[in-house]
């Protein structure tokens, strides 16, 4: 199947195994989108670098950059102001909505769903407002800076954040009122695309896909990074570990986001948002690893500093990677029509996947 699959999340071709109907195995074969980013990362220095990180994940561009800039800072000794640790995680959890927005429209449409697809655009268009308001960009923002933030928050953004808070639980009440429990999604995704917990973890699997295992592992609570040691929120997790598992998981997510953003916005501290004198990075020879919890699961970046002002090595650690490579384990015993079903389940990107 593929790469030039119109159901597809990106290219990928998978190398698929059949008796009959029924699938034997299935191997992901990636790289279409290889661009090198790894290497182009060791040939900018620290300050270059970060537009590229947007184009890795990029239904999730903040993430991306708030991972990249959290390793640097680990790797350089800088403290980030209070304020632009809460701003970080504020925009963190509105891309994480945005993210599942996307995911949730497209996995409806996988199994022939149309109207939860528009539906769920709807949605994503306020926030992608919400995000333009902020960094003048819809996609690829390139909004954190090593040391803090670029920029405060906009007049007006506060009063539109809060009016976006007031519909959206409405409106997840209306995705699940239209999705959860219906008998034709059951039909396709109870009991299929199985990952056990161990299967899960021996494969590194993490984010939703994980939990969706009932492995109640988040990086915002095992490694908090950003403001989250200061925020209240729960760990959405399923005991199903089927495809209805992971799509349960990603609902809850979405209200404990909007939770997190009414904290972010109540508590947020006044003061700077962004550390004196790193204008210029140049760390001291070192090495360190920072990971975040992007939408996708468990993001990390290896730096390698050797005291100049270019990474001696930049490792990325793709959590689609890892969650793709399971696939042909969560497929035993499963059929041909169930594919894109369990793929949409994972909610891949192969921007981050292939980099």
């Amino acid at each position: 199947m593929g790469p030039q699959h119109p159901s597809m999340h990106g290219v990928l071709r998978l190398e698929v195994t059949l008796e009959g109907e029924m699938v034997v195995d299935i191997r992901p074969d990636i790289g279409f989108l290889h661009r090198g980013l790894e290497k182009l990362g060791e040939k900018r220095t620290y300050t270059q670098f970060l537009p590229y990180t947007d184009r890795m994940d990029y239904v999730s561009a903040f993430s991306n950059t708030l991972v990249y800039c959290e390793a640097v800072e680990k790797l350089a000794g800088i403290e980030v102001p209070r304020r632009a640790k809460w701003m970080r995680s504020l925009l963190l959890e509105l891309q994480r909505i945005t993210s599942h927005l996307v995911w949730l429209g497209s996995f409806a449409l996988d199994l022939g769903a149309v109207t939860l697809f528009l539906y769920c655009w709807r949605e994503r268009e306020i926030l992608l407002d919400l995000f333009e308001m902020v960094t003048g960009a819809r996609l690829t923002y390139s909004w954190c800076r090593i040391g803090g933030m670029p920029d405060d928050l906009p007049e007006g953004f506060d009063r539109a954040c809060r009016d976006f808070l007031k519909i959206m639980p409405g409106r997840i009440q209306e995705y699940d009122d239209l999705f959860t429990g219906n008998r034709i999604l059951l039909a396709r995704v109870e009991n299929i695309g199985m990952l056990t917990p161990e299967i899960a973890l021996s494969y590194g699997v993490s984010g939703p896909t994980l939990r969706g295992s009932g492995v109640d592992y988040d990086v915002r609570k095992a490694d908090p990074f950003a403001a989250y040691s200061e925020l209240d929120f729960e760990v959405a997790t399923s005991p199903l570990c089927d495809c209805y598992g992971r799509y349960l998981v990603r609902i809850e997510e979405m209200r404990q986001s909007l939770r997190l953003i009414q904290q972010a916005l109540d508590g947020m501290p006044e003061g700077e948002i962004k550390a004196k004198g790193t204008k210029s990075v140049r760390p001291p020879a070192g090495e360190a690893y920072a990971h975040v919890e992007s939408p996708r699961g468990d993001f990390g970046i290896y730096l390698v500093s050797d005291g100049k002002d270019k990474p001696a090595r930049v490792r990325l650690r793709a959590p689609s990677f890892s969650n793709v490579s399971a696939i042909g384990e969560m497929m035993k015993d499963d059929k041909l029509a169930d594919i894109m079903a369990v793929l949409g389940s994972i909610d891949i990107v192969l921007g981050e996947t292939d980099r």
